[in-house]
C-alpha cells in the first residue's frame, strides 16, 4: 500500500491510498466512498484488497474534509464529490495510469454515475447500494432540512458522529438531476445492491438499472447490510466487479 495525496475540488490536499498487486496490473480502479465514510472503513478497505488480488491496482482517497483530507465537510456537496473524484483521476492520469474501472458505494455510488462521463478512459461503472436521486441522503436527518434552510446550518447525528450540514449542501442536492447522468452515461454499467438494505432501498437499484442504457448488469448482494460490515460481502462484491469488468478493461 502507498500513500498518496493530491489536490482536491476545494484546494485541500486529500488523502490516497494506492492498493496495487505483486504481480501485473490488470487495470487501474478509482473507488468512492460512502456519504460520511472514510477510504478505510472496512468494505472500502476490503474491497480495494480483494480487487488487488483479482490483479488491479486500486486508488482511494477520503473525501474533502472527511478521514486524513485536508477541508471542513461542512462547506463539501455533491457537486464537489464528484469534482474530487475528477481531480483523483487527473491525478492518476498525470502520476500513474489513468483509472479504466471506477467504483462507488452508496452516494460515491451516485457521484461515480455523473463523474464517469468526465473522465474518458473509464470503461467499466460500478455501483455499490448506490442512491438514484442523490437527495435521498437527506433523508437521515429530514427532520432537520427546515431548519438548517431556515437557519443556514444545523448539526445532525450520522452513523453515531456530529456533522454539519449547511444550506448549501441541501440546495446542491436537490437540483442534482441524477437521471440525465444515467441515461447519458453510454459505459459498461454494474448494479450492486442489496434487497435487504435498509439505508438505501432496493428500488434505487431498479430504477438505475431500467433507465440505464445497455450493456449493464445488476448483482444482488443477498443479506448483506448497506456498509457491507461484514468481510465476507464485500469480498464477493468485489470478486463479482472484477470478473465482470475484464472484459471491458482488458481490450483498451
Amino acid at each position: 500500500m502507498q500513500k498518496l495525496s493530491f489536490k482536491g475540488s476545494q484546494g485541500f490536499q486529500l488523502d490516497a491510498r494506492l492498493d496495487t498487486p505483486k504481480g501485473e496490473i490488470k487495470a487501474y480502479a478509482l473507488f468512492a466512498h460512502c456519504f460520511t465514510c472514510t477510504k478505510d472503513i472496512l468494505g472500502a478497505s476490503t474491497i480495494a484488497k480483494t480487487l488487488v488480488d483479482e490483479g488491479y491496482a486500486v486508488l482511494r482517497f477520503d473525501f474533502t474534509g472527511l478521514g486524513a483530507s485536508d477541508g471542513d465537510f461542512a462547506n463539501t456537496n455533491f457537486s464537489s464529490n464528484i469534482e474530487d473524484l475528477i481531480n483523483a483521476a487527473d491525478f492518476m492520469r498525470d502520476n500513474l495510469k489513468a483509472p479504466q474501472l471506477i467504483i462507488g458505494h452508496s452516494l460515491g455510488g451516485s457521484a461515480v454515475l455523473v463523474a464517469a462521463q468526465q473522465i474518458p478512459e473509464v470503461n467499466a461503472v460500478a455501483t455499490i447500494g448506490a442512491p438514484a436521486d442523490s437527495a435521498h441522503v437527506a433523508h437521515s436527518f429530514k427532520d432537520q432540512v427546515p431548519s438548517i434552510l431556515q437557519q443556514g446550518e444545523a448539526q445532525v447525528c450520522l452513523v453515531g458522529r456530529p456533522f454539519t450540514i449547511k444550506k448549501q449542501f441541501i440546495e446542491d442536492i436537490q437540483s442534482q438531476k441524477l437521471d440525465d447522468a444515467i441515461k447519458s452515461l453510454r459505459k459498461p454499467l454494474l448494479v450492486l445492491h442489496a434487497p435487504l438494505d435498509v439505508t438505501v432501498g432496493i428500488e434505487n437499484a431498479a430504477h438505475i438499472f431500467t433507465i440505464a442504457h445497455h450493456p449493464k448488469s445488476f448483482i444482488s448482494l443477498d443479506t448483506a447490510d448497506h456498509l457491507l460490515t461484514k468481510k465476507q460481502d464485500a469480498q464477493y462484491a468485489a470478486r463479482t466487479i472484477a470478473s465482470w469488468a475484464e472484459r471491458y478493461v482488458l481490450k483498451s
